[in-house]
C-alpha cells in the first residue's frame, strides 16, 4: 500500500492524478464561469474583466507554491469595494490600487507575515463577509428589477421596499424579477436533485435556463454587454499613478491588500480541513495572491482571492494536484478567445440572481446564533462591524471591526475578580493576633477561682473562650480570617473595582490577601494595594498579610534536579 505524502510536501502528478485533476478542472471552470462573469457586472466593469481575473488566478496563482487545491479569482466579497473605488477612480484608477495592492500583499509575504493575517479575529471577518453581503443582496436586489440603486448602503436599505413594490407595476420590471427569482431557485434546487444531473453547478444551469427561456419566450430582459476581452483589457496609463498621493486611493490599497488576504488565508484553512493532502504555506500563499493582483492590476483587471466556493468544488470533484486549478484557467481563456460572444446571451437579471444567492451565502447565520448563545462580546464585535460597513464603508467597517476586538481583548486580559472567603475562628483558638485578655477578666492577685467552678472528672473542659470569665465578665472572641484571593489581570482599567472591594472588608478582622490567581499585576495596582494594607493596618487591630509582589523582571526559577 502506497504512503500518504508528507503534509508538507507537494503531491507528485501521476496519470491517475493528472485524470482526477482534468475532470475536477471541467467542474471548477462550470462553477467559475457565470460567477467570474456576475462579479464583474455587479462590481461595475466589463463581464470580460471578470474571466481575464479566472484566467490568471488559474494560470499564475494557481502554478505558485502555497495551497495547491485552492482556487483564485474574482470575489463577491470585493464586489462593494470595487464598485466604491470603480466610482470614485475609474477603471484606471482601479488597476493602479488593485496593482499597489497585490505589491503590499507580495512584500507581506517576503517578510514572513502571512500566519499573522491568521490572528484577525473571526468576528471581524465574519462581521466583514456579513455586511458584504447585505449590500450585495440590496444592490442586486435593484439590478433584478432593472432600476438603479440609490447610493449609500443605508439610503439603499431603506428605499428596496418601495423599489420592489414600484416594479410589480412595470412588466419589464415584473419579467426581469421573475428571471431573477427563478435563478435562485434553480441554484437552491438543483444539488438535491438524485443522480448525477444534481451534481451540476447549479449556477450554470440556472444560467443557461434563463438565457434559454429569455430567447424562446422573448422577455424583454437586458443582456451581458460584450465587446471582446482584448477590448477590455486596459492597462492604467501613468497619469493614473498619480493617483497613489492621493489619502483616499491609499486607503483603498490597504482595504485590497487587508481584506483580500484575509479572505484567502481563511479560505486555506477551511480547505485544508477538506483534504489530507499537502496543508497550506501561508507565505507562500500570500506571496502568490500578491503576484496574482499584481498581474490583475496591470491588466486593468479585478482582483483575485482565493474563493471558497471554486476551491471546495475542487476538492470534492476529486482535485489531487495544482494542475486542476491550471486546467480551469486554461478553459477560461478557451471560452475567453473562441466563445466571447456566448455572453451576450446571458441575461442581466440571472447574474443578479447568481449574486443575490452569493450574497445570502456570504451572511454566517449560523454563527451569529451560536456566538450570541455563547459569547455576546463577539456577536456585538460581528454586528456592529456588519453595520459600519452597510452604513459608512468596507474600510471603515473592518477598522471599526479591528478596533472594537482590539478594545474587548484588552477589556478581557484586564479582567479582575476579587473573591473572599470567611474563615471561622477552629476550636480552642487564641485570642486574636495582638491581643490579650484584658485586666478585668483576670482574677484579682491571689484569688482563686470560686470552689466547685471546675468541671466534674469526665466532663470536657469547655474553651477559655468559649466560657464567661471565673468573675461573669465577657471574654474577647476569636476572629476568623479574611482570606482574599485576586485572579485575572490587575490593571489601572480595574483599579476602581479592586479598591472598592478592599475598602469595603471590615477593619477588625484579619485579612490574607492570595496573588496567586494573577496573571498581571500592574504598578498602578502595586502602590493601590499598598497604600490599602497600610492603612487598614493602622485602622485596626489586624495587620493586613499581604505576600510580596513578583517581580516582573526577575528570571523564572530552575527546576529541582531530579534524584
Amino acid at each position: 500500500m502506497p504512503s500518504s505524502p508528507s503534509p508538507g510536501r507537494p503531491r507528485r502528478l501521476s496519470r491517475a492524478h493528472l485524470r482526477q485533476d482534468f475532470a475536477a478542472s471541467l467542474v471548477v471552470f462550470l462553477v467559475a464561469l457565470p460567477l467570474c462573469v456576475g462579479v464583474a457586472v455587479a462590481s461595475g466593469v466589463p463581464a470580460e474583466l471578470g474571466l481575464v481575473t479566472g484566467i490568471v488566478g488559474g494560470l499564475v496563482t494557481g502554478v505558485m507554491r502555497g495551497s495547491s487545491l485552492q482556487v483564485s479569482g474574482p470575489a463577491a466579497g470585493l464586489t462593494v469595494l470595487v464598485l466604491e473605488s470603480v466610482r470614485a477612480f475609474g477603471l484606471a484608477g482601479l488597476g493602479v490600487i488593485v496593482l499597489a495592492a497585490g505589491l503590499v500583499q507580495t512584500a507581506l509575504g517576503l517578510l514572513r507575515w502571512g500566519r499573522w493575517f491568521r490572528a484577525i479575529s473571526l468576528s471581524v471577518v465574519e462581521g466583514m463577509l456579513a455586511g458584504i453581503g447585505l449590500v450585495i443582496v440590496a444592490g442586486q436586489l435593484y439590478a433584478a428589477a432593472g432600476v438603479t440603486a440609490p447610493d449609500g448602503g443605508p439610503a439603499r436599505l431603506a428605499a428596496l421596499p418601495a423599489a420592489l413594490a414600484g416594479a410589480l407595476a412595470d412588466p419589464r420590471a415584473v419579467a426581469s424579477v421573475a428571471v431573477a427569482a427563478g435563478t435562485v431557485l434553480v441554484i437552491v434546487g438543483w444539488p438535491r436533485l438524485p443522480g448525477r444531473v444534481g451534481a451540476l453547478p447549479g449556477a450554470l444551469v440556472a444560467v443557461l435556463l434563463a438565457g434559454l427561456v429569455t430567447a424562446l419566450a422573448g422577455l424583454p430582459v437586458a443582456t451581458v454587454r460584450v465587446d471582446g476581452v482584448l477590448a477590455a483589457v486596459r492597462p492604467p496609463d501613468s497619469a493614473a499613478f498619480l493617483l497613489l498621493a492621493e489619502p483616499a486611493v491609499l486607503g483603498a490599497v490597504l482595504a485590497f491588500a487587508l481584506i483580500a488576504s484575509a479572505e484567502s488565508l481563511f479560505s486555506a484553512a477551511a480547505v485544508d480541513r477538506l483534504h489530507d493532502g499537502p496543508r497550506t504555506e501561508y507565505d507562500r500563499e500570500l506571496v502568490a495572491q500578491g503576484v496574482g493582483n499584481t498581474l490583475c492590476g496591470l491588466l486593468g483587471a479585478l482582483p483575485l482571492t482565493a474563493v471558497i466556493v471554486r476551491s471546495s468544488a475542487n476538492v470534492r470533484a476529486g482535485a489531487r494536484t495544482r494542475a486542476s486549478r491550471v486546467l480551469h484557467g486554461v478553459w477560461l481563456l478557451v471560452f475567453a478567445v473562441l466563445l466571447p460572444g456566448a455572453l451576450a446571451h446571458v441575461p442581466l437579471p440571472a447574474l443578479a440572481g447568481i449574486l443575490v444567492h452569493a450574497g445570502w451565502k456570504l451572511i454566517p447565520f449560523r454563527e451569529i446564533v451560536a456566538l450570541w448563545r455563547g459569547h455576546r462580546g463577539e456577536a456585538a464585535v460581528l454586528a456592529a462591524t456588519a453595520a459600519a460597513i452597510v452604513a459608512v464603508g468596507m474600510l471603515e467597517g473592518v477598522l471599526v471591526g479591528l478596533g472594537l476586538a482590539v478594545a474587548k481583548a484588552a477589556w478581557e486580559a484586564s479582567h479582575l475578580r476579587v473573591d473572599h472567603t470567611d474563615e471561622p475562628p477552629p476550636d480552642g483558638a487564641s485570642p486574636p493576633d495582638g491581643a490579650s485578655p484584658s485586666d478585668d477578666d483576670r482574677p484579682p492577685h491571689g484569688v482563686l477561682p470560686p470552689h466547685g467552678e471546675s468541671p466534674a472528672h469526665g466532663e470536657p473542659c469547655p474553651s477559655p473562650h468559649d466560657a464567661p470569665s471565673p468573675y461573669g465578665l465577657p471574654r474577647p472572641p476569636a476572629v476568623g480570617v479574611l482570606r482574599v484571593r485576586l485572579s485575572g489581570g490587575a490593571t489601572f482599567l480595574g483599579l476602581p473595582k479592586l479598591l472598592d472591594a478592599l475598602e469595603a472588608l471590615p477593619r477588625d478582622r484579619p485579612v490574607e490577601v492570595d496573588l496567586s490567581g494573577l496573571h498581571h499585576l500592574d504598578h498602578a495596582c502595586r502602590a493601590a494595594m499598598t497604600a490599602w494594607a497600610e492603612r487598614h493596618t493602622a485602622a485596626g487591630p489586624h495587620p493586613v498579610r499581604l505576600p510580596p509582589f513578583p517581580d516582573p523582571h526577575a528570571a523564572p526559577a530552575a527546576a529541582p534536579a531530579g534524584p
